[in-house]
């Protein structure tokens, strides 16, 4: 059995550059090399994971197949690469010192002293090499949150520098820094890339590969000023500047021979087996600058921030892009609708995308927007709470239940067309609701989503508590709202339409979780055709 390679990403200077970007752009690379790739992410922030971080701090709460919370860096690595992450793909300082204390109070310590290191730093290797038991892959590409110098990191990155020495020529570093542009100078300036390199360098970590995220095109002179100052082949110096696609950057890094200069130097020069090109991927990027036709997508939720609903975005412009559309989103914030001003607000728009979440707060808002497109055939799609305020507005309006709601808002309700089944209460007195992951659901003969999806079985992943109360099943259907999927396991209902409007869609799962680059998801392409 071959032993996989091991590729670190770190970032300095400043946050936000794009380690997730990168690292998902070097998948991509390597898997059209005929590789086995797999991506994971280590957060230093001490919570268990990002489930309860507000989304204003975080931006979205990506979710597993497997059911893990996650950082929305690993929406980039599935939708880049088409891998499906697991439990294993995501860490965060919270999990690594929670099973430190739980292995010292279980006594597998032998009463030692805990410390950083080597205990909390022995952990952060198994976890980081945890993907590498069974030959499964041939590449672990690691990125590690944060900006160099950021307390936090520390064990991180003392971790790696171990592993450095542990793994040998099996593993290679990659650091992703900034070269800002001073306007007034009207110069490049490299010293803040040389400082953030000579500080990783103080940790015991020498970068065999610098990519510069540039606003403005790095010169062959700055690259080798770079190269020269920090330590590294001047073929390991790749410019990152500015894109108008975040889908050409692996287009941008082949160029440069970001790929051939990694299996070069892991002595990997021929590739194995037969090299897929990268034609779809450029054909992509192609239509992706040829669109013609656009449209507007309004997408009615709480969070103004485009991180909040970061895969759905992602996967309207990737629906869009396979269709020929360019997608327009217009962000409507559900606190500020009213039945006053409801027309003004979503008048313009093509289609409507009724956002998830958590929360009373911009509750009545979505349920006045559902309405009002339900009443003025707009094409509308309800994602998990945005299908539970479809099922309450249509409750309310339709079926004559003006107090219909969902317990989670209003416990005392009568008509509690949204609640907790009984199976989830029973699971809710050992202290969880949570229903997360991926779920199998069966599609209705001669529904809507069924031609959609053209098969009657598919699975989807869910982060939701609260379900459609099946004692009001009846009802619905008899009204025209039809309960389209079911779960085969508990007959819970995962979708709802009404097959008498253009395009009326709910689900109780996340469909965006699993559109990718090369394979966009069937419900956000049919949407995206019908506007």
């Amino acid at each position: 059995m071959k032993e996989p390679k091991f590729i670190f990403v770190t970032g300095g200077v400043v946050s936000s550059l794009g380690k997730g970007i990168i690292s998902s752009s070097i998948g991509r690379l390597l898997l059209t090399c005929g590789y086995r790739v797999t991506i994971q992410k280590f957060d230093p922030y001490i919570n268990i994971d990002p489930g309860t971080l507000n989304p204003y701090e975080h931006g979205e709460c990506y979710v597993t197949d497997d059911g893990v919370e996650t950082d929305l860096d690993l929406g980039h690595y599935e939708r880049f690469t088409g891998i499906r992450t697991t439990v294993h793909n995501s860490v965060t300082t919270g999990k690594i010192y929670q099973a430190v204390i739980e292995k010292e109070r279980r006594g597998d310590y032998l009463g030692k002293t805990i410390q950083v290191v080597p205990h909390i730093t022995n952990e952060i290797k198994d976890r980081i090499k945890a993907n590498a038991k069974g030959g499964e892959f041939d590449f672990i590409i690691t990125e590690i949150g944060g900006t160099i110098g950021d307390i936090e990191s520390a064990p991180f990155l003392e971790a790696i520098r171990q592993l450095r020495w542990e793994l040998g020529k099996n593993a290679l570093c990659i650091h992703l820094t900034y070269v800002p542009y001073l306007k007034a100078a009207g110069e490049l300036k490299t010293k803040p890339t040389q400082h953030s390199v000579k500080e990783l360098q103080s940790l015991g970590i020498q970068p065999d590969i610098l990519i510069l995220r540039t606003e403005k095109h790095l010169g062959p002179e700055i690259l080798h000023k770079v190269a020269a100052f920090c330590n590294v082949s001047p073929d390991g110096v790749i410019q990152s500047e500015d894109l108008p696609s975040i889908y050409e950057v692996p287009l941008n890094m082949h160029k440069q021979g970001l790929d051939q200069f990694i299996l070069a130097r892991f002595g990997m020069d021929h590739f194995e087996g037969h090299r897929q090109s990268l034609s779809q991927w450029e054909e992509f990027v192609r239509k992706e600058k040829d669109l013609r036709e656009t449209v507007k997508v309004g997408l009615v939720g709480k969070y103004d921030l485009q991180d909040a609903y970061k895969s759905i975005r992602e996967s309207l412009h990737i629906a869009g892009i396979h269709t020929g559309k360019k997608v327009e989103i217009h962000f409507i914030n559900s606190e500020h609708l009213t039945v006053e001003n409801v027309e003004a607000s979503l008048s313009g728009q093509d289609g409507i995308i009724i956002c998830p979440g958590f929360g009373s707060r911009g509750i009545e808002g979505k349920i006045v927007a559902v309405h009002y497109c339900r009443t003025h055939d707009i094409p509308t799609f309800g994602i998990c709470l945005g299908m539970q305020m479809m099922v309450i507005e249509f409750a309310r309006n339709v079926l004559g239940l003006p107090d219909a709601h969902s317990a989670e808002i209003d416990p005392e309700t009568k008509s509690n067309v949204i609640d907790l089944m009984e199976s989830q209460k029973a699971i809710s007195r050992k202290g969880g609701t949570m229903r997360l992951g991926g779920y199998a659901c069966e599609l209705a003969e001669g529904s809507c989503v069924r031609e959609i999806y053209g098969t009657d079985a598919i699975r989807e992943r869910h982060r939701h508590r609260y379900e459609f109360n099946n004692a009001f099943l009846k009802q619905f259907e008899q009204a025209g709202m039809r309960c389209s999927g079911r779960n085969p396991e508990n007959n819970l209902v995962e979708i709802v339409e009404l097959p008498s409007l253009k395009w009326f869609i709910g689900t109780q799962f996340h469909p965006e979780y699993s559109s990718t680059v090369l394979s966009p998801h069937p419900l956000f392409v049919d949407f995206i055709q019908r506007l």
